[in-house]
């Protein structure tokens, strides 16, 4: 299948692990221009090399230390992108997800840092590429979520209530860019093998006193599946959501959850 990608410029947020980086490495593999981004600089920087690696030097990679959190830093991220690449025609919204908690642990602080982390930043990044995107009548949006916005998950407040903000907004995108060749979809990952869902994992085991292991079997059990997701199942999605093959896709909120979101849309 040809995605008709080469030379192609990218913004891959969040990208020195996990999903982002997957993404960002698939669609190099496609000839994609990157820039990737991470708070740590080490980090983003072994990330770059790896990509390089993977695709024999064919592509331009730039790796940017960026706290997603920071306005300046979101500015700083598109005028590097635009500096390097010149036009933004991708860009993969994509941050930390917020912490795990029970509702009464969250104070009002915890609640506006995780809106400003989870949300302001795909509103602040996805603003700033839209005029040229428009320009060139062509451009994809494609925000890496959860598949919370499907199915709650136990002890996610932050994030099962945000991310809904989001899926809500990037419909209301889709239907206002859709005339000018742009296109913006969610990519909903269920448990995925990340460090992330480490994190989480941790936390249920020393509330329950259960072996870590033991709570990812159960949860392996309840998909259809029976596997907790790699990173890679979501990122060929995203590579095909980000190609000319997908143009007349848009508005969708896409699950990669190996079947464990019982819903019907």
């Amino acid at each position: 299948m040809k995605l008709n990608l080469t030379n192609k410029n990218a913004i891959v947020c969040a990208s020195s692990q996990g999903l982002g980086k997957a993404a960002a490495i698939d669609l190099a593999s496609e000839g994609v221009n990157l820039v990737i981004c991470s708070r740590d600089q080490n980090k983003i920087n072994k990330a770059r090399e790896e990509i390089l690696k993977k695709t024999n030097n064919s592509v331009k990679v730039i790796a940017l230390e960026i706290d997603l959190d920071s306005a300046d830093d979101i500015n700083t991220l598109f005028s590097q992108a635009q500096d390097e690449l010149g036009s933004v025609d991708i860009l993969i919204n994509n941050n930390g997800g917020p912490p795990p908690s029970t509702f009464e642990q969250l104070s009002d602080e915890d609640w506006q840092g995780a809106f400003n982390s989870t949300m302001m930043s795909c509103l602040r990044l996805s603003k700033l590429v839209l005029p040229k995107m428009k320009e060139n009548n062509w451009g994809r949006i494609i925000n890496i979520s959860s598949v919370s916005v499907k199915t709650p998950v136990n002890g996610l407040f932050l994030s099962n209530s945000l991310r809904m903000g989001v899926l809500g907004w990037a419909k209301a995108l889709a239907d206002e860019v859709a005339p000018f060749g742009i296109t913006v979809n969610t990519v909903c990952p269920g448990y995925t093998k990340t460090e992330r869902v480490e994190a989480i994992l941790e936390s249920q085991s020393s509330a329950s006193g259960l072996k870590k292991e033991d709570i990812e079997e159960n949860i392996a059990q309840g998909i259809p599946m029976k596997r907790v997701g790699e990173a890679e199942d979501l990122s060929g999605l995203i590579t095909f959501l980000a190609s000319e093959k997908a143009n007349y896709m848009t508005g969708l909120a896409v699950q990669v959850d190996g079947g464990s979101a019982r819903t019907f849309y």
